[in-house]
């Protein structure tokens, strides 16, 4: 490691380098193309960043392109890369979908060393002939296992043909997918593979409960959960529309929420996950796409309000919280139904699941006792001191030919009288009331006429 970097490392806290650093810090270094296997929250960034800057030529033109599937993802590997950058002299740029091209168009033109940016706008700025590769020496496919399938396999591809043939990889992910064994077949080089998935304990303490909650009461759920002091999540959705009604119902009743979506503006999506940093918001609403790598410190929990899917989807969410040493917890809505495919699809994984159940204002593991039918009539029995004080003969009505006594009487309680629906009770109106009247005043009237 370089002196400047050592120095850096130590005055942001850090007293030793992470599993990952460790181990692929010399072979990227020394030009090797690799594939850095590492959990969640263990320091995959600066794992490539410290080696990857330390071949770069300051005013050289552009040498490094890491790519990353979102811009939130982009914009944080950006801001990290420029903290070590500045000790060399290095110029980072970040180039996201959503941005303003000639304000990105512009920046080119400073000849930047290091390019952060998404695959599609990355290509389209090398097609338009704004961004030339040909001094490139190293390409960084970061959350390879998503980045690498579908249509964005093929423009990583793309991006990589326009770069010199023997140009430098390295690949990084959390989660081992079939096509990181088949790297050499797609980009036509070996690779080496790093894998310390088993080695890591960067990790808190995570538990991972269950909370049976029918779909109709998952936002009365949050907001209950919103009044235990000091709790922060990220919840996840797996359909935009729901997110969108919940974030809809959530703001017009001025809860603590905001929502993260690939269809916001990036600045909308910046300040929604600025205020989630911060602690403005206690609520972050978002999808896998959008909140796929993202570092928050000291997030307290994550929700599923949808459930996963996949093994690889709940690694990538539960791996949002429980970073860097910190505790976590990761709170799973569903039905038992729902609850027992979740169950099913982790019998293979080390997580454990335990029911979680909401009582009062706290999440707690302990089943809350049921209230029985025989508990409530000997809580509403009279106690015996009660009866005692119950006047003689009160309750007990009186016998044929008897009148009863005058303090009996006072102190029972009148029987109410139900109501004779045999009888119909008559209305009366004004016509009704006066009909007495009438018939005095004709009867005076009639006096009156025989005198």
């Amino acid at each position: 490691m370089l002196k400047q970097f050592e120095a850096h490392f130590k005055d942001l806290g850090y007293t030793e380098p992470t599993a990952i650093q460790t181990a692929v810090y010399e072979p990227l270094a020394g030009d090797q193309n690799v594939l850095g296997l590492a959990p969640t929250g263990s320091g995959k960034t600066v794992a490539f960043t410290l080696p990857a800057l330390a071949n770069l030529l300051p005013g050289d033109g552009t040498q490094l392109i890491v790519l990353e599937p979102s811009q939130e993802l982009a914009i944080q590997t950006s801001r990290v890369m420029r903290d070590w950058a500045k000790l060399l002299d290095l110029k980072v740029v970040a180039l996201t979908g959503g941005a303003n091209v000639k304000r990105q168009t512009e920046r080119l033109k400073k000849r930047p060393e290091v390019i952060v940016g998404t695959p599609g706008r990355v290509l389209n700025l090398v097609s338009d002939r704004k961004l030339k590769l040909h001094l490139v020496s190293l390409l960084i496919v970061d959350e390879a296992d998503d980045l690498l399938t579908g249509d964005t396999l093929d423009t990583v591809r793309s991006i990589a043909q326009d770069m010199p043939a023997d140009v430098q990889l390295g690949f990084f992910s959390a989660t081992d997918t079939p096509i990181l064994h088949e790297l050499e077949q797609w980009f036509g080089q070996s690779v080496t593979r790093i894998d310390v998935r088993q080695e890591d304990n960067t990790q808190g303490v995570v538990r991972h409960g269950l909370l049976q909650v029918g779909m109709g009461k998952r936002d009365q759920m949050l907001k209950r959960m919103l009044a235990m002091p000091n709790f922060r999540a990220l919840v996840f959705f797996k359909q935009a529309n729901t997110l969108r009604q919940t974030a809809t119902r959530f703001y017009h009743e001025h809860m603590s929420a905001a929502s993260l979506t690939s269809d916001l503006r990036q600045v909308q999506r910046e300040k929604a996950l600025q205020d989630f940093r911060l602690g403005r918001t206690r609520l972050l609403l978002t999808t896998d796409v959008a909140a796929r790598g993202l570092d928050i410190p000291k997030l307290p929990a994550v929700i599923n309000y949808d459930l996963p899917t996949s093994v690889n989807e709940y690694v990538h969410r539960v791996g949002r919280t429980g970073r860097m040493g910190e505790p976590g917890q990761v709170i799973s809505l569903g039905d038992d139904h729902d609850l027992r495919d979740l169950k099913k699809l982790l019998k293979d994984t080390d997580y454990d699941l335990v029911p979680l159940y909401f009582s009062g204002r706290t999440l707690t593991t302990e089943k809350p006792v049921a209230v029985t039918p025989q508990a409530t009539a000997a809580t509403a029995k009279p106690s015996a001191a009660a009866s005692a004080k119950t006047p003689k003969g009160a309750g007990k009505p009186a016998a044929a030919g008897e009148k009863p006594t005058g303090k009996a009487s006072a102190n029972a309680p009148r029987a109410k009288q139900e109501p004779n629906p045999s009888k119909k009770k008559k209305h009366k109106n004004r016509h009704t009331k006066n009909k007495g009247m009438r018939k005095k005043w004709r009867d005076r009237d009639a006096q009156q006429s025989q005198q």
